[in-house]
């Protein structure tokens, strides 16, 4: 398995030239593997008139908007093989999507996520605080977004502490137990960036806490969502958390549940960098390729999704690739930015499919 070999191995050391070659034969044979096991990816892909093919080029092979997957069940495994299904948050009243993993390709997830990980936390679990509630504390009715994040990094942790209380306010007691246990050594802090905003830089009491936050190795993602308004720029974000509590490693992450495990952390430059399992072309209004530096849709490519058909998707976000294999922070890959979400029209016009 493809996947198993390229965890030998750093997950940012192919060049452009090693990736392609990789990537076109895996993503040729993944296409091929859901046009057979995936009744609803055949008939989206016949409907584009596209005929099953080994491609010379990974960008002439067919994506699927990622608006689909909250449309249709996408899944290319019966449903006595399926071991769990995710759910992405569902927002302004939209279907959340619908991801279906059987046990290969949840282990392979996991395993690849691990490696990706290892970059900024080394390979032993740290004490890990979470800037939210306890999962346990939420309605787990559905597996969401937010739950399978904390889940999903919570395996790189230890010793778990909770900022927020059941009422959702900071629990000082609890977070200085666990500063005052951990303080002195690296520790795993994770959060969404608009509950980092919200909690760590307006609401923490820096006095309280005598910044203490200073060995923290903070990951955080997911956007602004609904601080859209208060958004700030990523420079911004950093001085505000060094200030505030003396939090160097601060290192923000994208990603999408349509690609679970593939995630893209940032660089010392404060750049996306893909890795050796993903890739990313940016589409402009009519879906051509455009040139690095130029903004537009963003299109993801990944190498774990077996079970269900997600390793060619195009999102509904901007983005610009700044450059390739060559960014000062020395990590081999595409390096870009996201600037947010596209207008409703660009969407609607990609994912017209019935």
């Amino acid at each position: 398995m493809i996947v198993d070999y390229l965890l030998k191995s750093n997950p940012f050391s192919l060049n452009k030239r090693e990736k392609s070659e990789i990537f076109i034969k895996q993503i040729n044979l993944l296409t091929s593997h859901h046009y057979k096991n995936c009744s609803i990816y055949k008939k989206i892909i016949e409907s584009l008139k596209y005929i099953i093919k080994n491609n010379k080029k990974i960008e002439d092979l067919p994506m699927l908007p990622v608006r689909l997957f909250k449309k249709f069940d996408l899944k290319s495994v019966s449903n006595n093989k399926v071991v769990k299904k995710l759910f992405s948050s569902g927002t302004s009243g939209q279907e959340p999507s619908k991801i279906y993993l059987d046990k290969e390709n949840s282990i392979n997830q996991v395993k690849v996520l691990g490696k990706i990980m290892s970059h900024i936390l080394g390979n032993k679990r740290l004490p890990m605080l979470i800037i939210d509630q306890n999962p346990n504390l939420l309605d787990r009715s559905v597996f969401n977004a937010r739950i399978a994040a904390i889940h999903g990094f919570s395996i790189f942790g230890k010793d778990y502490h909770y900022l927020l209380n059941k009422k959702g306010e900071i629990d000082y007691k609890s977070l200085n137990l666990f500063l005052n246990k951990y303080a002195k050594n690296k520790f795993f802090i994770f959060g969404f960036t608009s509950a980092i905003y919200e909690y760590l830089i307006k609401k923490l009491s820096s006095r309280l806490v005598n910044k203490k936050f200073q060995n923290g190795i903070l990951l955080h993602g997911g956007g602004w969502k609904k601080l859209e308004k208060l958004k700030i720029s990523n420079r911004t974000f950093k001085t505000k958390l060094f200030n505030k509590i003396a939090l160097k490693s601060v290192y923000n992450y994208y990603g999408m549940i349509e690609q679970t495990g593939s995630i893209f952390i940032e660089c010392k430059c404060g750049h996306f960098v893909t890795s050796n399992f993903s890739d990313i072309f940016i589409r402009d209004k009519n879906f051509s390729i455009v040139k690095n530096k130029k903004k537009g849709l963003i299109q993801l490519f990944s190498l774990l999704p077996t079970s269900y058909p997600g390793h060619n998707i195009l999102t509904e976000d901007i983005g610009e690739i700044i450059s390739e294999d060559n960014c000062k922070c020395g990590l081999k890959g595409k390096h870009f930015l996201v600037h947010g979400r596209a207008k409703e029209a660009e969407i609607r016009g990609c994912s017209d499919v019935r």
